[in-house]
């Protein structure tokens, strides 16, 4: 959604990605995708003004993720073109539509942030959401560390998705200590079940919720599939079931819930109160459900939900 305000509601940083999925017949089709470009593209279906913020090849492959967005009224007007090669996804399906990826990053365009490059996240304004790997892959992750604390000190919202991809991260202790750096820097942590599986062996995903509120997060969420979504606010937690749907594939479904919940949190009253976390929830798990009912990462728009905004109820 292109708009002359300088500062819109929710501006999306990181990195997007082309995803080579094999099709039955063996052959490969290259799709956008990329945890913050689907989260911006989310956003934007739901008629929420939002801005992204990457790095885009001048590629092939970067043209397709730059068209993408564009063509879904995603605000493009701080990204970044660079002769860089565009970062690949090899995506596989098991028999549930559940993905797997083999990436190639090696100097590619997402992880060579600059700092004048990201000196438009730093508003104060807004929210300011970002993730997967881009705050995990150097050289960029460490400059994106220090954008978030400076946005967070200017009164911009900080909102983070570590979307764990195991292959990339060098084991679970450097990722775990790198997301609960950055959950020191956020007021909003979603994450999902298999993250904080891999994150943190064996422990409640409640109390891992528990553990970043006590680092300063003010809402917690885990998103647990066909199980629906757990969130932890202050003493309080939410918990929201997730309608039954026939499952094309989760590609996607993820990134559909974080814009679902940005999006609502966007429109909340400030402080997030209860009633207005329950029902974000609520919508986020919708739009999560509507996504996995077709293939990729294709999340709806507005006027194909059910579930409007209302006042919710927390336990």
């Amino acid at each position: 959604m292109h708009t002359s305000d300088p500062s819109p509601t929710v501006t999306v940083l990181g990195e997007a990605v082309v995803d080579l999925v094999q099709d039955p017949d063996g052959r490969f089709t290259a799709h956008p995708g990329g945890s913050p470009l689907n989260v911006a593209v989310g956003l934007a279906r739901l008629g929420v003004p939002a801005t992204l913020l990457a790095r885009f090849s001048t590629s092939r492959f970067g043209r397709l993720l730059r068209a993408h967005a564009d063509t879904n009224g995603v605000d493009l007007r701080h990204a970044v073109d660079t002769d860089d090669p565009a970062t690949l996804a090899i995506a596989s399906l098991d028999d549930d539509g559940v993905a797997t990826y083999d990436f190639y990053v090696d100097g590619t365009a997402d992880w060579q942030w600059r700092d004048a490059e990201l000196s438009p996240a730093l508003t104060g304004r807004g929210i300011l959401h970002t993730g997967s790997l881009a705050v995990f892959l150097s050289p960029g992750a460490d400059r994106v560390a220090d954008a978030l604390r400076t946005a967070r000190a200017r009164g911009t919202l900080i909102s983070i998705d570590p979307n764990i991809r195991a292959g990339l991260l060098g084991g679970p202790a450097p990722a775990r200590a790198r997301v609960e750096h950055l959950a020191r820097l956020a007021h909003l942590v979603k994450a999902s079940e298999e993250d904080l599986a891999w994150l943190y062996p064996g422990r409640p995903v409640e109390d891992v919720l528990r553990h970043w509120q006590d680092l300063g997060v003010t809402l917690a969420v885990v998103t647990l599939g066909a199980g629906g979504a757990l969130a932890v606010s202050g003493p309080h937690d939410f918990r929201q079931p997730a309608p039954v749907v026939e499952v094309a594939d989760t590609i996607g479904a993820g990134d559909a819930f974080t814009a679902g919940l940005l999006a609502q949190l966007s429109r909340a009253a400030p402080g997030w109160p209860d009633a207005d976390i329950a029902a974000a929830l609520r919508y986020a798990v919708e739009v999560a459900a509507v996504t996995c009912t077709r293939p990729g990462a294709d999340p709806p728009y507005r006027h194909e939900l059910s579930n409007p905004f209302q006042p919710g109820t927390s336990s």
